[in-house]
């Protein structure tokens, strides 16, 4: 049956009235237009692609031992502690006796990781896993960078950052959390939710996630995220509570950490050496430690630091008045350089953090922090310089590992101070009622009373 209600067909139709000609030919330009943008765009993606395949089977032969470098063997934190740790886990309970174990009970899930892939022995699962997470943190990247605002110098600092560490990327498990936090961040405001649930299972497998909300805009988006991660954060931990003993058993390890010799404060001794300070380096709860006079004193200041570098954090919070669609990476890259800075402990693979919140920062065209980030990038190739390579001055207190101390740690406190005053004038609005720093047009910009 025919609906006589339908609608008559277009009169040039019902006439037989030929197609425009002009119109095909505009259609096969456009079609060529499109396969030209296409090509031109795979072209782009081939050569970070290309970098990335290059420098992580580097990573892979040195990970591997097919290639030997000079220094402390790097991978003893997989073969001896994760897969002891694992040992451990498997049964059931935390190894809540091993002052070595210093990470939220989340961790536990990247430490039996490599069960994943039980036809290989646990380090080569460990070593190919964190290259397929490296692989997700590139692919994530390159999609993103593809939209309107974004670009690829943020996967090009994901390609160079992690090669730039060494094959300690490959020997920690940090290159996961980090991974979370990339992901957090991508998901940004489109997405709060995931955003939150993210931060918070990546804050219960290494904390420093936790502080990648704090730049969330007020609002709708801010409560969404945080009351995401909350959930999130209770129903993790509840069940490890509920089903794996010890889970918290970090807490306490943690509190006993002293001056590590690769942090800020650790300067302060390796210059004493040199005038016969009496004190030493010894392997303390996991890591290279100073002991002896006066340490307890730079560890005590250095935490007065971390939260004079909260207090300020909190501050901005409540002053700022604009956001952007940078803002919550310009803040996660700000929060986490102040914590990786100040921090007692300055561990090689906490670049990888730095490297990660970066990569996102410069993603965005937003961003005001992509001189921090290149600084970060500097930072992060002296860090491999230190560890391994010259890991054995750093520890001897010597001329050469005093100058490489205080060359990665100086370029992370410029970092850290220019990344405050960026992002501080980033948000707050001039006379004429814009932020200073800001290439977002007004359009862009979210303020801080919007609901």
């Amino acid at each position: 049956m025919t609906d006589s209600t339908a609608a008559p067909a277009p009169r040039e139709a019902e006439a037989g009235a030929p197609r425009d000609e002009s119109d095909k030919g505009s259609g096969r330009h456009g079609s060529h237009r499109r396969r030209g943008s296409g090509s031109r765009s795979l072209l782009r993606a081939a050569a970070p692609l290309a970098v990335w395949a290059v420098t992580r089977a580097a990573l892979l032969l040195c990970a591997f031992k097919v290639v030997t470098l000079p220094g402390p063997d790097f991978t003893n934190d997989v073969n001896v502690i994760y897969q002891g740790w694992y040992g451990v886990l498997k049964s059931g309970v935390f190894p809540w006796n091993d002052v070595t174990w210093q990470y939220p009970p989340a961790a536990a899930v990247a430490i039996l990781s490599p069960a994943l892939l039980p036809f290989l022995d646990y380090a080569s699962a460990f070593y190919l896993l964190a290259c397929a997470v490296d692989a997700v943190v590139l692919g994530l990247l390159l999609r993103t960078s593809r939209r309107p605002g974004r670009r690829r110098a943020g996967v090009w600092c994901w390609v160079a950052g992690v090669a730039l560490l060494g094959p300690t990327a490959y020997a920690r498990y940090d290159l996961m959390v980090t991974a979370l936090a990339v992901g957090a961040l991508l998901a940004g405001v489109r997405h709060p939710r995931a955003a939150g649930v993210l931060a918070a299972f990546g804050a219960l497998v290494k904390i420093w996630p936790g502080l990648l909300l704090l730049g969330t805009p007020r609002g709708r988006v801010t409560r969404i995220a945080w009351t995401a991660a909350l959930l999130t954060g209770v129903v993790v931990m509840g069940l490890f509570a509920a089903t794996m003993p010890g889970a918290f058993a970090f807490l306490e390890f943690q509190q006993s950490r002293g001056t590590e010799v690769e942090s800020l404060g650790a300067l302060v001794f390796h210059v004493a050496r040199q005038f016969d300070w009496e004190g030493q380096v010894l392997l303390n709860y996991g890591s290279m430690e100073f002991v002896g006079p006066y340490v307890h004193i730079v560890s005590d200041a250095a935490l007065v630091l971390t939260l004079i570098a909260f207090a300020w954090l909190l501050t901005w919070r409540l002053r700022a008045v604009e956001w952007t669609a940078s803002t919550p990476a310009d803040t996660a890259l700000t929060a986490v350089l102040l914590f990786v800075t100040t921090s007692r402990v300055i561990s090689p693979q906490y670049m990888i953090w730095l490297v990660g919140l970066a990569a996102v920062c410069l993603t965005l065209r937003a961003s005001c922090q992509a001189l921090p980030s290149v600084l970060v990038l500097g930072a992060t190739a002296v860090t491999l310089l230190e560890f391994p390579l010259g890991f054995a001055h750093v520890v001897a207190s010597d001329w050469q590992g005093l100058v490489l101390m205080t060359v990665r740690n100086g370029l992370l406190v410029a970092a850290s101070l220019l990344a405050c005053l960026r992002l501080w004038r980033s948000t707050r609005p001039t006379g004429d009622g814009t932020s200073e720093d800001v290439t977002t047009p007004p359009s862009g910009r979210t303020s801080a009373t919007s609901p």
